[in-house]
């Protein structure tokens, strides 16, 4: 959005945690901003004010844009006692941390926008007053680096070998410790590739210590790449708004298992993958199953997804829905 939002006339800047995307945003011309993760702590609260309150007094924002809620406290205390209007982007959080959530997005947000229908009604019935917006997340489309055989060569892995690939960060709401009971359930050679780091990442190393086929890759700026050498993506979450990592693999053709939870269902209505009950590894199995080694099936799912993502979750529509918003924003 930030580099796209020139084409609107945007001029953005982006405060952050840091990693290989504000890397790239520099690379781009874009602003960017350091700022430490709040992590629910009020020291980390407080050196993440300050740094965002030096990020606002630089750039003199007209709008602030916050992620999801502790951004929102952050941002809006860093905002004090400017007038700059503050919209929230809430992505979703654990089922009982709505109701907190709704109270301080009342308190701190002009406007929240959710990222799927399911979000929006949940915070609603948390008691969030306006009602929120839905404005569904959208991929921006990004062609791999090197071809599938390339990777592959380079992991060791035959190309003729499953290969299943979960994105996302070893932290519990991702639940990896579902996905490795169900990998261990699976049967037959394939690989799982864990790309992605986090404070659980030692335990689900010795977790996965006796398993085959499964490669932790840590973090990585190379998805697309990935995306391009693996056969399907996996993601066993409690929670989710709507995962980019699910759109960025229907986009690139790649089919989906993933849990039934808030706006999964609805990235996956129109195709291109297989929704599974939170927590339940012998159906995660059998999903897998059913796609790494039936390659035509696979091939019919990646297909209808990539045509479902197209028409669903389109960049330009979503650049057009936040320039509107944030230009008509005083006549709501």
């Amino acid at each position: 959005m930030a580099r796209t939002g020139r084409e609107f006339g945007w001029q953005t800047a982006v405060a952050s945690g840091g990693g290989h995307r504000a890397e790239a945003l520099r690379g781009h011309g874009v602003p960017t901003f350091t700022v430490p993760v709040a992590r629910r702590k009020a020291a980390g609260v407080l050196r993440a004010t300050t740094a965002t309150r030096a990020a606002i007094k630089d750039f003199k924002p007209e709008v602030v844009l916050a992620h999801n809620v502790s951004a929102s406290m952050v941002a809006r205390l860093a905002l004090l006692p400017r007038k700059v209007p503050l919209l929230t982007v809430f992505h979703g959080v654990a089922d009982t941390d709505y109701g907190g959530a709704a109270r301080i997005l009342r308190r701190t947000s002009g406007v929240v926008v959710t990222v799927a229908e399911a979000t929006a009604t949940r915070l609603r019935d948390a008691g969030l007053r306006p009602d929120p917006l839905v404005i569904p997340n959208a991929v921006f489309p990004q062609e791999p680096r090197v071809d599938r055989a390339t990777v592959r060569a380079a992991m060791g892995v035959r190309q003729d070998v499953p290969v299943a690939l979960c994105l996302a960060r070893m932290e519990p709401q991702k639940r990896h410790d579902v996905l490795l009971a169900a990998w261990a359930r699976l049967g037959g050679e394939a690989e799982l590739w864990l790309a992605g780091d986090g404070s659980l990442r030692p335990a689900l190393e010795r977790t996965a210590a006796g398993m085959t086929g499964v490669r932790f890759l840590g973090n990585r700026p190379d998805v697309p790449d990935l995306l391009a050498a693996a056969d399907v993506t996996v993601l066993t979450s409690d929670w989710e708004g709507m995962p980019i990592a699910v759109l960025e693999s229907l986009a690139a053709g790649c089919p989906v298992v993933a849990t039934d939870v808030d706006g999964v269902g609805q990235a996956l209505a129109g195709g291109g993958g297989l929704v599974v009950p939170p927590r339940d590894p012998g159906a995660t199995a059998e999903a897998l199953r059913g796609l790494l080694f039936d390659d035509a099936r696979r091939a019919a799912v990646g297909a209808a997804g990539r045509a479902a993502v197209t028409a669903a979750h389109d960049p330009r529509a979503l650049m057009k829905s936040y320039d509107e918003l944030l230009r008509n924003w005083g006549n709501r």
